[in-house]
């Protein structure tokens, strides 16, 4: 997605090399071929996170870009066309799981397209990559959570549009959310070549049917060899998180899949391993600090960027926080759009993510006052 106006274009691109991803990417290897109990628990843990949470980001990736190219779809026109539809718009474009339509929001408010309040509606209904978990995971959360910040994002929005007055947009510029990959890659098939035995996998645990083998091979192998190819598309990634709307859908989803996962393979092996060989009972310390709770999601949502929001979906999933705490979190983080709402208009983005700290700690409080047990 380019965006022009008269202004030279200020492109939001990320090295192809990143020394630091391979780093990680080696020190998670080692991890896995460890002997004893630590390389066991981290094999488990990549392969849960492969059949439990990447196979299904993926499919709902490969769905929402697929459409995307079928349809041929002008987001930021449609909204310039909008006009008073706006807010509710931007509010359902942020709801959409992934970070991708608050993308589309932030770009359309930098050229002139979309109101500020529109920008504050999706940064409230967007749940980042952290969406996918849930919707993986906790079912019926994502059922409750989704439509609570999408009417949020309405009300705030609206809000916002109507008392106030100053005017953050930037005096102009264009956008490139991504640099462009082009075509389908080896790796792109590779990774598919994975992922589609691991969905049937993945289903059949949604239907309480154990597969333990699969195309002739263990389960685990099929998950660990995802991994695997994952770990490599995000290590020499071209991209920051979010992929070019021009490139296929196939190359956007190996690209967005794998980053997700790599946080997800990340938050799992970091709970696991406190629980294990810390000997740290997390839920018991959360609890210590229950009333803070929704003020420490709210505050870890104000960090930019969808990873530090997988980590907290993935405490609420294993139980150590309160559905509260997922709601501060949730509301508040903007994800990956606010990386290009700081490039390109950082007054905007600052303002922007305080506005939706306060929706945040009012939805947060109301649900661990009027309902403490709700969704726990």
């Amino acid at each position: 997605m380019t965006l022009r106006t008269d202004t030279p274009a200020l492109s939001i691109t990320a090295p192809g090399l990143r020394p630091g991803r391979l780093m990680l990417v080696a020190a998670l290897f080692a991890l896995a071929v460890a002997p004893g109990e630590l390389g066991a628990l981290t094999r488990e843990m990549m392969a849960g996170a492969f059949v439990d949470v990447a196979v299904f980001v993926a499919a709902t990736l490969l769905i929402f870009y697929g459409a995307e190219k079928l349809f041929g779809i002008d987001l930021g026109q449609a909204m310039q066309r909008a006009k008073g539809w706006q807010v509710p718009i931007a509010a359902f474009l942020g709801a959409t799981p992934g970070c991708g339509g608050a993308v589309v929001v932030v770009a359309a408010y930098t050229s002139g397209k979309a109101s500020f309040g529109a920008v504050v509606a999706t940064l409230t209904a967007t749940m980042g990559d952290a969406a996918f978990l849930l919707i993986a995971t906790r079912p019926e959360a994502a059922a409750v959570l989704i439509p609570v910040q999408f009417a949020a994002g309405i009300v705030t929005g609206w809000l916002v549009d109507r008392f106030v007055t100053s005017d953050y947009r930037p005096k102009g510029g264009s956008c490139v959310a991504a640099p462009r990959i082009g075509s389908i890659r080896a790796r792109d098939w590779a990774y598919l070549a994975c992922l589609a035995p691991g969905l049937v996998v993945g289903a059949a645990g949604f239907a309480d049917v154990e597969l333990t083998r699969i195309l002739g091979l263990p389960v685990e192998a099929i998950a660990l060899a995802g991994v695997a190819v994952g770990l490599a598309i995000w290590a020499f990634s071209p991209v920051q998180a979010m992929t070019n709307p021009e490139d296929p859908a196939l190359p956007r989803m190996a690209e967005e899949t794998a980053f997700i996962s790599t946080w997800v393979i990340l938050a799992y092996l970091g709970y696991n391993y406190i629980e294990t060989f810390g000997g740290l009972d997390l839920t018991a310390a959360f609890a210590a600090v229950g009333p803070l709770l929704p003020l420490i999601g709210a505050a870890i949502g104000l960090i930019p960027g969808c990873g530090p929001q997988v980590v907290v979906a993935t405490l609420y999933i294993n139980g150590a926080v309160p559905f509260s705490t997922l709601v501060a979190n949730a509301v508040s983080n903007d994800g990956d759009a606010l990386l290009p709402a700081i490039a390109l208009a950082p007054r905007a983005a600052v303002m922007a993510t305080l506005f939706t700290t306060l929706p945040a700690l009012v939805l947060a409080y109301g649900f661990q006052i009027l309902a403490p047990g709700f969704l726990n």
